[in-house]
């Protein structure tokens, strides 16, 4: 959008209105030979590796942000999983540490169960 001469304006208007439709689907202007294409690009039904179905225009957000099957690094080993596996695998992962009441060090967990025999 930009600021339109007064003297210019009812040209402009008649311009827009044989050349211009606003999108049905975002609101956005689009010259009426390029209307086809762009719904046809932005907001055709797309399906996600999740099997959610999203607008195309929007499905690069989703796979980076909201997917459920977005790649996630666990932060104890680093190891690649999906986010929805993320949670449960660091609640047992073997390189999570927890702080050991006895002598005060941090403890993987995959050692925990040993670690009382050589706590000291």
């Amino acid at each position: 959008k930009k600021d339109i001469p007064a003297v210019n304006f009812i040209i402009h208007e008649i311009h827009c209105s044989r050349n211009i439709e606003v999108c049905c689907y975002c609101s956005e202007s689009i010259p009426k030979s390029e209307m086809k294409n762009h719904i046809e690009s932005e907001h055709v039904q797309v399906t996600c590796k999740c099997r959610m179905k999203i607008e195309n225009s929007l499905l690069k957000d989703h796979e980076a942000s909201a997917c459920p099957l977005r790649p996630a690094l666990c932060q104890y080993c680093d190891i690649q999983l999906t986010f929805k596996e993320l949670l449960d695998h660091e609640v047992y992962c073997g390189a999570r540490t927890e702080l050991c009441g006895g002598c005060g060090r941090n403890i993987m967990v995959k050692d925990l169960q040993e670690h009382p025999q050589v706590c000291g």
